[in-house]
């Protein structure tokens, strides 16, 4: 398999406008639009879709689905270079068509849905006239789905879903939601669950609270809900009974490498605010830019910055290279999603040490960065599991060595050396003894 580090100039002809567009149109929006997926808010309505109209016209519109679903086919390196862009603004994923979830509802709707479920729920997200949530993890379960308690039974023609998800982020403005539910009681622990679309107006839906997040979030938008004999038609089966588990892993491969490739944009911002504060203050007759503490700081971030944007990135070639296939590249993107949060913390506060007070307010977004990385080693699976994933893959070929000591003891590999060049050797007179 070949590697290459260089972008075609049509692409980076492309990758130069998206650069542009979102420095001029979409990191404007972020400060008057709290929060982009929210329909409901008139101010959002009339600024975002005229610009996802000029995406469209750029043939940039939701790049991470293939063409026969509205999509442009990227491979995933190019959709990491864009996406790393995008990760700059809030809103650009949304100007995008590409925002988390909704991005990977669309590829599980794409995949596994018939028909009448692409017409109903896929044409009008992609069209950018609704958004969606991912109905999963459970108070009590944390992110083991074996524990998942809520239940779906077939009541003639209907489902009635019965329990408790938690973190059904953004649910409140959501037109539908992808609900995963007990179906298979008896089956073993990964086949129990399907999944379900589940319209957000249907009768039984009960948010019990919202729970917020982080530093300054006043209004939450994680739903704690509860459904309460919530009927659904027999179509709203999505994909396979019992299968639940395959149909999620289809989104979270690439909601993991998403979340790491647009975070990769704040960190890139930060490293430019930290040169451009080193350059600008001074103390003690000299400006920061001379300071070895400075400068240590600013080398430690670039290190951590250009490590984990080549595990990225090479883990989306890898990605390209294997065709999707996220089980053969699961430990590449648990590296990623171990990676993230200590490189977002440790950048983050980098930056927020050179700028000072100013650096740890609410001005600047360093301290947002660290808090960020928190819920980044919680979301999609915490790291802990990540590092587990990741241990047995790197121990999957391993084999036990073929003696008492290490196949690779300096005793032995000395005496096999010796016999294997003992004639030379021997004419030297340097035979061990």
């Amino acid at each position: 398999m070949a590697w290459d580090f260089s972008t075609d100039p049509a692409m980076q002809e492309q990758l130069d406008w998206v650069d542009e567009f979102v420095r001029e149109e979409c990191e404007p929006l972020d400060y008057v639009i709290p929060h982009p997926r929210d329909m409901r808010d008139p101010v959002r309505q009339e600024l975002i879709p005229p610009l996802q109209d000029k995406v469209r016209a750029q043939g940039m519109w939701s790049a991470h689905l293939p063409p026969e679903y509205g999509g442009q086919g990227y491979g995933y390196v190019r959709l990491a270079l864009i996406e790393e862009l995008l990760g700059r603004s809030s809103s650009a994923p949304n100007v995008f068509g590409c925002q988390s979830p909704d991005s990977g509802n669309a590829q599980i709707i794409a995949r596994y849905g018939t028909d009448e479920q692409r017409e109903a729920y896929l044409e009008p997200l992609l069209q950018g006239r609704l958004v969606s949530c991912f109905s999963a993890t459970e108070p009590q379960g944390g992110a083991d789905p074996t524990l998942f308690t809520t239940h779906a039974e077939l009541d003639g023609d209907e489902w009635v879903i019965n329990g408790e998800k938690w973190f059904s982020s953004g649910l409140e403005y959501c037109a539908f939601a992808i609900v995963m539910a007990v179906t298979e009681p008896d089956n073993p622990p990964h086949s129990r669950m399907s999944m379900f679309l589940v319209p957000t107006t249907t009768p039984g839906i009960n948010i019990l609270r919202n729970v917020a997040v982080g530093i300054g979030e006043e209004t939450g938008i994680h739903a704690h809900v509860r459904y309460e004999d919530v009927r659904v038609p027999r179509e709203s089966l999505l994909g396979p009974r019992g299968r639940a588990f395959e149909v999620m892993q289809t989104r979270m491969g690439h909601a993991r490498l998403a979340l790491a490739t647009r975070s990769l944009g704040q960190m890139r911002r930060a490293l430019d605010l930290m040169a451009e504060r080193a350059v600008s203050r001074h103390t003690k007759g000299e400006p920061l830019a001379r300071k070895q503490l400075v400068q240590e700081h600013i080398a430690e971030a670039w290190l951590e910055y250009e490590t984990f944007r080549l595990l990225v990135l090479r883990t989306a070639w890898k990605l390209d290279q294997l065709h999707e296939d996220y089980k053969a590249a699961r430990g590449d993107i648990s590296a990623v999603k171990i990676m993230l949060p200590r490189v977002m913390q440790s950048i983050g506060w980098h930056a927020a040490q050179i700028h000072g007070s100013l650096g740890v307010s609410h001005d600047m977004p360093f301290i947002h960065m660290v808090n960020a990385a928190v819920n980044f080693g919680v979301a999609d699976g915490p790291t802990e599991v990540h590092k587990v994933t990741l241990a047995r893959e790197a121990l999957r070929d391993a084999r036990p060595a073929p003696g008492m000591f290490p196949t690779f003891h300096l005793p032995e590999r000395q005496a096999q050396a010796a016999q294997k060049y003992r004639a030379v050797l021997e004419r030297y007179d340097r035979v061990p003894g």
